[in-house]
């Protein structure tokens, strides 16, 4: 899908038809995993057209109830719209990447809050059309599901707001949207989630089911540099992996990692500081230790500069990362961005 809507964007199909998952053979078979470097690659080529708020829209216009599958259906078809939230995001694994990203829920009397986590190391622009357009993939569904119009009470963009919200609005069917937030969130009436609505007795535990077969079939494709990060996050927790061990670990001379990594328009640093990234702000928003525990189990000095790092990263200070992640546990496993 991301492919044919970079194709009407404008986008030429050489410039992606090599990368990882892009043959014919995968993309004609629901078993095989497109690697996220792919999807993001894809998503890149795609902002080099349109500003990211236009690309989302673009894409959702896209992604009509029935594209995305499996995950369409255990959305829509529960007993309740707040049902179907929690087995998408359960089962998000099925069109996004169990690596980089989750859906939290966080509920009371008068408002459900969804959130979208994504921590990939992404440039603004990606990282902000990826993110829009995967929190704009609900409404319509819970509207399409209720047969109501659900307009959401608020949208929190961690994105820095552009000069015209115009195309966020028709995205999301409300001017309610704040900006530099600490985190990507859409926000309903309880009551909006909770009524029942039309569906098939029995049929969202068969849906379970099948999504739990699809992912024990799944056939993941990976690429050089997705193995190379997964060796990279093999590395036990009590240590910072290091040039010479991962190279060893990964059977190459440093010479040839390093050159590695320079053939795919990467270096060591830079890897190592996107896994600093994802497990420091992995251990701020799903741990309970201790800001000192934090930040000497990532390689930082002090809290202070654990406490610079996350305001770099996020924009937002530290207190604010960590208050979220305490409000808003998963409500599932985290979960490839196919498109979701």
């Amino acid at each position: 899908m991301n492919a044919t809507a970079a194709t009407r964007l404008g986008v030429s199909p050489a410039a992606y038809a090599d990368l990882v998952g892009m043959a014919p053979r995968h993309l004609a078979d629901d078993r095989y995993r497109t690697p996220a470097s792919t999807n993001v690659r894809i998503w890149e080529l795609m902002t080099l057209q349109a500003p990211w708020h236009e690309v989302s829209l673009h894409m959702a216009h896209q992604s009509p109830l029935g594209s995305l599958g499996l995950w369409d259906y255990l959305l829509t078809q529960a007993p309740t719209p707040l049902e179907g939230l929690r087995d998408a995001a359960r089962f998000v694994a099925t069109v996004a990447d169990a690596g980089t990203e989750a859906l939290r829920i966080e509920e009371d009397e008068r408002h459900i809050t969804l959130s979208h986590i994504n921590a990939a190391d992404l440039t603004d622009e990606i990282a902000s059309a990826i993110r829009a357009y995967s929190l704009s993939l609900f409404r319509p569904r819970i509207s399409a599901s209720t047969r109501r119009t659900i307009t959401p009470v608020r949208v929190v963009l961690a994105a820095r707001a552009p000069r015209t919200h115009k195309s966020l609005v028709r995205l999301y069917g409300t001017p309610a949207i704040d900006f530099a937030g600490p985190v990507n969130s859409i926000t309903f009436k309880t009551a909006d989630l909770t009524t029942p609505q039309p569906h098939a007795p029995g049929l969202s535990a068969l849906l379970r089911r099948h999504a739990e077969q699809l992912l024990h079939q799944a056939i993941p494709l990976r690429d050089w540099l997705d193995l190379f990060r997964a060796t990279l996050r093999a590395t036990p927790d009590s240590g910072i992996p290091t040039l010479t061990s991962t190279a060893r670990r990964m059977s190459l001379s440093t010479r040839t990692l390093q050159r590695r990594l320079d053939e795919h328009q990467t270096t060591w640093s830079r890897e190592l500081q996107a896994l600093r990234r994802e497990h420091t702000l992995r251990l701020l928003t799903s741990t309970e230790l201790s800001l000192p525990a934090i930040a000497e189990r990532v390689g930082y000095a002090d809290t202070s500069a654990l406490r610079r790092a996350v305001q770099r990263w996020t924009g937002q200070p530290l207190a604010a990362v960590r208050a979220h992640g305490d409000a808003d546990r998963p409500t599932g496993p985290p979960i490839a961005h196919d498109g979701c």
